[in-house]
């Protein structure tokens, strides 16, 4: 009895092609010199047995063999005993299809300084495996279908353990949402506030671009609020409809907002009825005292707690959570699941494993430690090399701004790039409707350099400064 295709998919695997013209051994052959002269089946690449490609196209198997031996005959393909049939090594490489042209790469510098990356190869790779296998083993089998649109519970359970005593915040697991990161979160929140009506959204006068254009592009207007040595002026919010603010530790000034600014936004949320989004980006690195607790915790009906493995862990892995207030929680899961199913399940399950488990507290210590030797450092050597510049704000976070003398920001910058080192003033983060006078600074991403360019990295930093 002849098998099936379908019966013969575990001795075999698939190629695409279909023989045309007349006579099927001849066509077979055309059709297989076609796809080795066009580049489609590189060179190196194995082709199914002739019994396997026979039982798939619906031909005899002595056709398949005799189109490979013809093919071998010309020099197309290979046969040798035990590596199977191949497609030939050839000296002629057959043109790529036509592409736009691509625009010359500039050289890469030698260090890298820009802030909003970890130290990407101290990534827990060994401890991360762990988890994953320990998770994908434990899995059941309906884990690995679409599921809730809010992500898994697993992960919604475990994140509200851990941000309840990490970070103050006051997480049910049915007001979680997990999402690709910040921007995804952002997004989702921008699209429910314009639903709700919402024009404008206040943001601090120094921040990301990135944000305000996600806004920009839901269709809201963004406010910039001023700011100072007490962090964003939170007492006049009038038109708007919400507030972002980096309360723990402020992107990219570096201070944590005041106690009483704090009070005073919740106290505007209450009256109004708005929406404070808090962006916890990085809350978990404070080094010289326990960190700051997460503005939630004041207020879970009116703030919108938003985190992040992208500095904790890497930002490849794409998960971030929003901790909802009951109002909101409906209405952004209605929106997420009409098409946000952009987070993996798997990655959920191994961080979800990877909380519970300890390890990532483990992680967050020692890397804790790591980054706070990287700013003493920094904050020596410029004591040492370069006492006209400080470093300001808080010990806490990534990255730290150095102020620097009146106009000498972009020559430090252009210094810079002399020595290698890819660094951003502080004007890049300035909002284009920002009233506050602009500040010459550096922001330097001290946590970018993997552990072995540190060194080199501020040597070049400091050549730089005046």
């Amino acid at each position: 009895m002849a098998k099936s295709w379908a019966s013969l998919g575990a001795e075999g695997f698939d190629l695409h092609v279909e023989p045309t013209g007349s006579g099927v051994r001849k066509g077979l052959t055309d059709a297989l010199r076609e796809a080795v002269r066009s580049g489609r089946l590189a060179p190196g690449t194995r082709l199914p047995s002739s019994r396997s490609l026979a039982v798939d196209l619906g031909i005899a198997r002595n056709t398949v063999a005799d189109a490979y031996a013809d093919l071998v005959a010309e020099g197309w393909l290979t046969a040798r005993q035990g590596s199977g049939t191949r497609v030939a090594e050839r000296t002629v490489v057959p043109p790529a299809p036509e592409t736009a042209p691509r625009r010359r790469e500039q050289g890469r510098p030698a260090y890298d300084l820009v802030p909003g990356s970890p130290d990407l190869a101290s990534f827990p790779r060994t401890a991360w495996l762990r988890a994953a296998r320990r998770a994908l083993t434990a899995a059941s089998h309906e884990a690995l279908g679409y599921g809730d649109p809010r992500g898994r519970p697993e992960l919604r359970t475990a994140l509200s353990g851990y941000l309840s005593r990490a970070r103050g915040v006051r997480a049910d697991p049915e007001r979680i949402v997990i999402c690709s990161g910040f921007a995804d979160g952002l997004t989702l929140l921008g699209a429910v506030l314009r639903q709700r009506g919402v024009r404008s959204v206040a943001v601090e006068a120094y921040g990301l671009d990135l944000h305000w254009n996600l806004l920009h592009r839901s269709g809201l207007r963004t406010v910039p609020l001023p700011l100072d040595g007490l962090g964003a002026r939170t007492d006049d919010l009038a038109g708007a409809g919400a507030v972002l603010l980096t309360p723990a530790h402020q992107f990219p000034m570096g201070v944590p907002l005041h106690p009483d600014r704090r009070a005073a936004v919740v106290d505007w949320a209450r009256r109004t009825g708005g929406l404070i989004l808090e962006d916890d980006y990085d809350g978990e690195f404070r080094y010289d005292r326990q960190p700051v607790g997460a503005l939630q915790g004041l207020d879970p009906q009116h703030v919108v707690h938003l985190g992040t493995a992208s500095k904790s862990l890497a930002p490849a892995l794409r998960l971030g959570w929003l901790v909802l207030p009951p109002s909101l929680a409906p209405e952004v899961t209605a929106l997420k699941g009409g098409g946000g199913w952009s987070t993996g399940a798997l990655d959920q399950l191994t961080l979800a494993e990877f909380l519970t488990s300890g390890a990532y507290d483990r992680h967050v210590r020692a890397a804790r430690l790591r980054y706070r030797r990287r700013r003493d450092a920094l904050v020596a050597a410029l004591a040492d090399r370069a006492p006209s510049v400080h470093a300001s704000g808080i010990a806490a976070g990534l990255h730290a701004v150095l102020r620097l003398p009146a106009g000498t920001e972009q020559s430090v910058v252009r210094a810079a790039a002399w020595q290698g080192l890819a660094v951003h003033g502080l004007t890049r983060y300035r909002h284009p409707d920002a009233v506050t006078e602009p500040q010459d600074a550096l922001v330097v991403g001290y946590g970018t350099p993997p552990d072995h360019a540190w060194s080199g990295a501020l040597d070049a930093l400091c050549r730089a400064l005046p």
